[in-house]
């Protein structure tokens, strides 16, 4: 009887699981607007918090996808800003993470390679109550961005699943 209750439960769980996750798959890929307050220079509660290094390696990553559309000394916001989503957008995921260094690493060497005016992209680049919609941002093959990322996730789905098969037959 208290088997078939725990593997009631798990399957519950589970179900729960994979339901949370649909939701948020729904609403598609974005960049929150936290993602934000490192570009803007913004003060807070947040400088006092220790964060995670980034996974990603920004140092090395190809600027000229904005740099050479978004130019001064107007910096148009429409150019601007989809440059930025073609940039950030394959990195939503760790930018988004707002435990790591992620965000304020990439708007780092974004200032640095472009010599962009302080807060230009917080103040420039608004859309929804998600943030800046990656949606429309055509996806890199899986040999770019955030290939490892994608596959890590994959990884830990597929161990979840047979955990919980593994499970309902022990």
């Amino acid at each position: 009887m208290a088997m078939s209750a725990g593997r009631g439960l798990l399957v519950l769980f589970f179900s729960a699981a994979v339901v949370a996750e649909l939701a948020s798959a729904a609403n598609g890929p974005f960049l929150s607007d936290s993602v934000f307050q490192s570009s803007a220079g913004s003060t807070g509660r947040s400088l006092l918090q220790v964060k995670n290094s980034c996974p990603v390696n920004f140092e090395f990553q190809n600027y000229t996808i904005i740099t050479s559309k978004c130019k001064g000394p107007k910096f148009p916001a429409s150019q601007c800003c989809a440059a930025l989503k073609e940039f950030a957008c394959p990195f939503n995921n760790y930018l988004n993470d707002e435990s790591n260094e992620c965000a304020s690493t990439m708007f780092s060497y974004i200032n640095l390679y472009g010599k962009y005016p302080p807060g230009l992209f917080s103040s420039e680049c608004k859309e929804g109550k998600m943030g800046l919609s990656c949606a429309d941002v055509p996806r890199k093959d899986s040999s770019t961005a955030n290939s490892g990322y994608r596959a890590q996730s994959s990884l830990l789905a597929l161990i979840n699943v047979l955990s919980v098969i593994a499970a309902l037959f022990y």
